[in-house]
């Protein structure tokens, strides 16, 4: 055996033992060197959130709103739009809060959904709700299974459809297992015959009472004693009562981005340039479409639609000339007439939409619309045809009548289609909503219409421009840290200074700004009386066409508030607690010698007010308002009897009922049966909520979005 072949052998074990070790010192090393605070600190700064204990990262969240993002793709929806992208982030985060806090009570109580169960729910005679609305025939009505078998074979031979069926199978397992959840909760709900009578005494018992207040205005605050450990008692126990949300104040300038003088002469430059060149244009569209900043729209106008300033131009119908250039809302522009003809003032069509989808391509739809159309010819009526294909489902009903319009209300190939054609003429159009199949009911009479090409050339800021502002807004952000510094040179620059109190962390809007979100987002990290920076440590802003600097004036944290915020509201309830006592013990001083409401009203100087008709379910008094605590006093009281005193909103109160009417209409199993249902009615939602109050959710959602 050579020597090298030894150490190979004999080696190997020590190298593979020196490797390890090695490995094992790295990663010991670095979690106690400055690896481990480089990760904590990455780990802080992509926390999303907690729910119940559990951590929520920015990375699984976005991965998981990507895929629901995906699926909505997959279902036809194209127009992802913002409103779309928040709805669906707010899916997902719902739909993990709902996972962490009952996957866990799944677990404990056994409950789960088993493949058989799955297959039942899919394929069995009484398919889950998501399963119909899937495979339902849009133009029967009926629900479809041998669609349903023919999907589900196919699906191994589609990515994206086996993905798009394995997203609602989840959706059916997770809406089973929570079915059995509720229901295991309303069964468990139970109200008593006991319960009813109480339920039924309460409602039943109607009383008229009169009743004397004294108001806690009437004890002056002098009189009242507070010390710091009142007011330390009182917010150690009631500190629930003192939660509070996240909230910023700001104030902040901006520097707008407007196009200089050299801007405007650039473009009025270009635009005399480009005149000669639209002169010239063998395809004047196509021209349109390459050099101006708006492509070409396609719509033939009658006079009185044409701008005035271009009226006198068309009306000469010379097809050589280009007039202007003429300047519009900021925009420099060039016009050249590129047809005059006689065309209808407006029509009206019906027609038949025919799309594309996962099951029908682009030409099978048109071999469809050709199959259809040889059946109108062949005198098939119209009307049913569109009731029975037509996926435009807002003229289907209706056999895809569209009433009158005039030109420009449709889509370019659309309209083009319906105001060149005859009257009586079947014609097609191809749009990106598929394929149209079009009947010309009729026509008004023919007007003088102008195509008129515009090219056109925004005046915008340049990068010199935009450049130099940035550097103004740059240079006073840095000559301006400090927030005295910032008022200084907002009074000696005489700019226009904005202040936005109370944002919450998810706002999308501040005065004056298009779609702040980046510099809100900031502001969340920002402490009070410092400037708004960025994560690259920047204070200049880009929203929309301005450059923000901003400074935070208030830093309010999620939580409960210290006890220095909320010191003043906390000593008026205790003020209107220790005034209450003073009128309680004059009450009770007043009551003895079994003297009458009346009495006890003279000899404190107060009126005796009356109270008709109220039982337990009352919500105000009359003259008085919100008295929760005397409604239920009286509602339970005996009849004839002076009884307080009653601590309330407004003042401390005595009263006496002077009738009770008790009704005995309501049958006690109905009302018993009743307050079961309430009570599993409410299950279902308390006992969710009650989870979720438990699991302390933090949303840290505002920092990335």
């Amino acid at each position: 055996m050579s020597a090298i072949q030894f150490l190979r052998e004999k080696a190997g074990v020590f190298v593979a033992g020196a490797i390890g070790l090695s490995l094992f010192l790295f990663v010991v090393s670095d979690f106690f060197g400055n690896g481990r605070t480089q990760r904590i600190q990455q780990r802080k700064y992509y926390e999303l959130g907690q729910i119940a204990g559990q951590y929520i990262s920015y990375q699984d969240y976005e991965e998981r709103v990507q895929s629901l993002l995906e699926i909505y793709k997959l279902s036809g929806t194209s127009n992802i739009d913002e409103a779309t992208n928040e709805s669906i982030r707010e899916q997902v985060w719902q739909q993990m809060v709902r996972e962490k806090i009952q996957d866990n009570q799944f677990k404990k109580l056994g409950i789960d959904v088993s493949t058989e169960e799955v297959d039942e729910l899919v394929l069995g005679n009484n398919p889950h709700p998501i399963v119909m609305q899937l495979f339902t025939d849009q133009t029967t009505g009926t629900f479809n299974k041998s669609f349903l078998v023919n999907f589900l074979k196919q699906i191994d031979l589609d990515e994206n459809s086996k993905k798009y069926w394995l997203f609602f199978e989840d959706e059916i397992v997770k809406d089973r297992m929570n079915t059995k959840y509720n229901s295991l909760v309303s069964k468990g709900l139970y109200a008593t015959s006991k319960q009813a009578e109480y339920d039924k005494a309460l409602t039943n018992a109607t009383v008229d009472f009169s009743f004397i207040v004294k108001n806690y205005a009437s004890i002056s605050d002098s009189s009242v004693t507070i010390s710091q450990n009142d007011l330390e008692s009182y917010y150690s126990i009631h500190k629930d009562k003192y939660k509070r949300n996240a909230l910023r104040d700001i104030e902040y300038v901006t520097f707008d981005v407007v196009p200089s003088e050299d801007d405007i002469r650039q473009a009025e430059e270009w635009i005399n340039k480009t005149k000669e060149e639209f002169a010239a244009a063998k395809d004047p569209v196509q021209f349109i479409n390459l050099t101006a900043d708006s492509r070409y729209i396609g719509f033939f106008l009658p006079l009185s639609d044409v701008p005035e300033n271009l009226r006198e131009f068309v009306k000469k119908e010379d097809l050589t000339t280009v007039f202007g250039p003429f300047q519009e809302d900021g925009i420099f522009k060039v016009a050249r007439l590129l047809d005059v003809t006689d065309r209808p003032d407006s029509v009206h069509v019906r027609h038949i939409l025919l799309s594309p989808n996962q099951t029908r391509t682009l030409e099978q739809t048109k071999a469809m619309a050709d199959s259809l159309i040889k059946l109108i010819k062949s005198g098939s009526p119209f009307e049913a045809l569109a009731i029975a294909n037509s996926e435009d489902q807002g003229s289907a009903q209706i056999g895809g009548d569209l009433g009158w319009f005039p030109e420009g209300r449709m889509v370019v190939p659309f309209n083009n289609a319906c105001f060149t054609g005859k009257k009586g003429e079947i014609v097609t159009a191809e749009t990106n909503y598929g394929i149209h199949i079009i009947e010309i009911l009729a026509q008004s009479k023919n007007t003088r219409k102008y195509d008129i090409g515009i090219v056109d050339r925004k005046i915008i800021a340049s990068s010199v421009t935009n450049q130099r502002i940035y550097s103004e807004a740059s240079q006073f952000a840095g000559n301006n840290n400090t927030y005295d510094k910032f008022n200084s040179a907002i009074a000696s620059q005489n700019l226009n200074k904005r202040i936005a109190n109370d944002v919450i962390p998810q706002q999308k809007t501040l005065p004056g700004l298009d779609n702040p979100r980046s510099l809100v987002i900031a502001l969340f990290s920002t402490e009070k009386g410092k400037i708004v920076l960025d994560n690259s440590d920047q204070a200049v802003f880009e929203v929309g066409d301005k450059y923000v600097v901003a400074f935070c004036t208030k830093a309010q944290e999620e939580g409960i508030a210290p006890l220095k915020d909320v010191e003043n509201e906390i000593r008026f309830d205790l003020m209107k607690d220790k005034k209450a006592e003073l009128i309680s013990a004059e009450f009770i001083k007043n009551t003895e010698s079994d003297k009458t409401l009346d009495d006890i009203a003279r000899a404190m100087g107060l009126s005796a007010q009356e109270a008709t008709q109220i039982n337990f379910r009352s919500y105000t008094l009359p003259g008085v308002g919100s008295e929760p605590t005397l409604i239920a006093a009286a509602s339970a009281a005996k009849q004839g009897i002076v009884s307080g005193p009653v601590k309330g909103n407004n003042g401390v109160y005595m009263f006496f009922v002077n009738s009770l009417t008790t009704s005995d209409s309501e049958d006690l199993k109905l009302l018993q049966e009743r307050l079961m249902t309430t009570l599993q009615m409410r299950g279902n939602y308390e006992a969710y909520e009650a989870l979720r109050k438990d699991a302390n959710i933090v949303d840290k959602r505002y920092k990335f979005y």
